[in-house]
């Protein structure tokens, strides 16, 4: 098994210039980490909050679980899972549909949007009609 044996190492003309950087940098970064983060933007994003897991509502998606006849029972990791699921279902099929919208040189989304996405998308043809 190899020693390694640390070596000392003259100071050199920069080294002064770059501890002084140094310190005034570890002093910079410390008053980043005292100072309060920027308060999140405005906007949808900003009102679910990053610190929810979810950005549905567990409650309403365990009442809806519910109104299944074949489901008694919910446990909070099943909400969680349908939630998540949900919310990246919902997300996919919006920036699909925000395509169709793109190519129209609108901003909103319409229900001729979704219908684009559902008919061009082969994963959505199980909604083919839901709309109606």
């Amino acid at each position: 098994m190899a020693a390694t044996v640390a070596t000392p190492v003259s100071p050199t003309e920069h080294e002064p210039d770059r501890c002084g950087s140094e310190e005034e940098s570890r002093g910079a970064e410390a008053e980043e980490e005292s100072s309060p983060p920027p308060p999140p933007p405005p906007g949808p994003a900003a009102a679910a909050g990053h610190s929810r897991p979810s950005r549905l509502p567990l409650a309403r998606i365990k009442a809806l679980m519910k109104t299944d006849p074949d489901v008694s029972l919910a446990s909070q990791e099943s909400v969680f899972i349908i939630a998540k699921a949900t919310e990246l279902f919902v997300e996919m099929i919006a920036k699909d549909a925000m395509v169709y919208a793109q190519q129209g040189k609108r901003k909103t989304l319409q229900r001729k949007d979704l219908d684009n996405a559902i008919e061009a998308i082969d994963e959505f043809a199980f909604l083919e009609g839901t709309l109606d």
